[in-house]
């Protein structure tokens, strides 16, 4: 089927360190990514490399149960998962820098190869999680900038 390599970037007007406590705290998910409908901890807070975080989402009409294994954590910088179990191997990144106009850019970078999606493309699958992550980012952006709006 192929690999996948997508990343989106959004500018948040809150500090580093805001943005990536929240970003990176697994409790969270349910609040800004559409697609995940549930997070259960394998094993104990607080979030860290070495962390098991299950979750179950619904992405392309189809149900995902997988679980995330915290690979990196360097806090207000860089945060990286990756399927300890699920239906196809993925990686996610988190990176947060500061920009010249004080805001914090966040960078949601997802790649792997999604075999449990058989007879879809890299490109498709690579398009439908371009467009969720942007989605999601700008649910971000407006949870933590108190604008209120979010999954318009």
């Amino acid at each position: 089927m192929g690999r996948v390599d997508v990343q989106s970037t959004i500018a948040i007007q809150r500090p580093r360190a805001v943005v990536a406590a929240f970003a990176s705290d697994p409790d969270n998910a349910t609040r800004w990514y559409r697609n995940i409908e549930s997070v259960e901890w394998e094993t104990p807070r607080p979030v860290q490399p070495g962390s098991r975080i299950a979750f179950v989402a619904h992405f392309l009409g189809r149900r995902l149960a997988y679980t995330y294994e915290v690979r990196e954590l360097e806090p207000a910088r860089r945060f990286v998962m990756s399927t300890a179990h699920g239906p196809f191997p993925m990686e996610t990144t988190y990176t947060w820098e500061d920009t010249a106009e004080g805001e914090t850019r966040m960078t949601l970078r997802n790649r792997g190869e999604p075999s449990g999606f058989a007879g879809l493309s890299a490109p498709l699958m690579s398009a439908a999680m371009r467009r969720a992550n942007a989605k999601d980012l700008l649910t971000l952006k407006n949870l933590l900038e108190g604008n209120g709006a979010t999954h318009e």
